[in-house]
Order: C-alpha cells, then sequence, then structure tokens
C-alpha cells in the first residue's frame, strides 16, 4: 500500500482543506504606521479646512444647482452617509493610533524607571564610597596637621643649628684663648 500523496497548497485539481478559511496577511507594524498618519493628519488645521471646504461646495451644488443637477437633494442623504461612514473608518483608526502611543509612553516610561533605579545605585554606591574615604581621611593626615608639624620640625632644626652655632662659637673661643697665651 502506498502512502498518499501530501497536499500541495493552491492546487486546484484538489480540493481546499475544510475550515481553514484563509485571510489575507498583513505587516500589523505597517498598518499602525498608516492608521497613526491617518489620525494625525485627520488632527490637523489642513484637514478641517479640506473637509469644511468639501461640504460647503457639497451643499452649494445641492441647493444653487438646477434641480436636474442636483444629485443630493436637500436632506442631504448621502453627505450624511458619507460623513457616517468617514467617522466609522476614523474612530478605530484613531483608537490604534492612541493604543500605539500608549505602549510607546509604557516602553518610554519602563525605560526611565530602569534608567532611575540604576541612578539610584550608582548615587548610593558614590555615597558609600565618600563615606568610606572621609572615615579613611580620619585616619590620615590633613594638610594643616602636617603643616604645623613641618613649621614644629623646622623651628627644632633652626633651635638645633643654633645651638650648634653657639657651640662652635664657644669652642673657636676656647681655642683662641688656649691658642694665644701660647703664641704670644
Amino acid at each position: 500500500m502506498s502512502s498518499p500523496e501530501p497536499r500541495r497548497p493552491n492546487r486546484l485539481d484538489q480540493p481546499r482543506e475544510p475550515g481553514r478559511v484563509q485571510l489575507p496577511r498583513f505587516d500589523p507594524e505597517a498598518f499602525g504606521r498608516w492608521s497613526e498618519s491617518i489620525a494625525r493628519y485627520m488632527g490637523t488645521a489642513k484637514f478641517i479646512v479640506y473637509m469644511t471646504i468639501v461640504i460647503s461646495a457639497w451643499f452649494a451644488w445641492n441647493t444653487l444647482a438646477p434641480a436636474s443637477m442636483r444629485f443630493d437633494p436637500y436632506t442631504f442623504t448621502f453627505l450624511t452617509l458619507i460623513l457616517s461612514l468617514q467617522a466609522s473608518y476614523a474612530a478605530p483608526l484613531i483608537l490604534l493610533a492612541q493604543n500605539r502611543q500608549t505602549d510607546r509612553d509604557r516602553l518610554a516610561m519602563e525605560e526611565d524607571r530602569r534608567r532611575a533605579a540604576m541612578q539610584k545605585a550608582d548615587t548610593e554606591y558614590l555615597t558609600r564610597e565618600i563615606a568610606s574615604l572621609r572615615i579613611a581621611l580620619g585616619e590620615v593626615a590633613t594638610r594643616d596637621f602636617l603643616r604645623s608639624e613641618l613649621v614644629r620640625l623646622a623651628d627644632e632644626l633652626d633651635e638645633a643649628a643654633n645651638r650648634r652655632q653657639k657651640r662652635e662659637r664657644k669652642e673657636v673661643k676656647r681655642e683662641r684663648k688656649e691658642w694665644e697665651p701660647d703664641h704670644s
């Protein structure tokens, strides 16, 4: 017994599998960008001005034109239908654009939180390091302490030099005294 040949998609000689409706595929990101561009355009003064001009022209044509040329008489049913159709498509597109903006805002907020947490951790680390340096500096000689010690040592050296000079003078005087009686 041979195994049945596997079905290949899009073959005209074989029936489709039941329950499998092939819907068109679309890129959700591209559709989202497109909806944002429409929503962004509908929120501009340019769109409002163009819409006002079109509706005014519609009213003018259907009220001022000869009766035989009017395509939407007084109650403007066709205009109402077109505006309703526009609103029925605009609302979901605007909502989609708002949802995408909400997602971007949420991601930005999460990134801000992450950065704030990192900055807090860095600040706490630096605070601990500064505290440990202050503790270590308490055990290390400060500039003022070193200066006072150097001044004290310089004074001691000056005193020692003065004592040495006095001793040397006394010795010179004593040697002179001893030398004079022998050479006179």
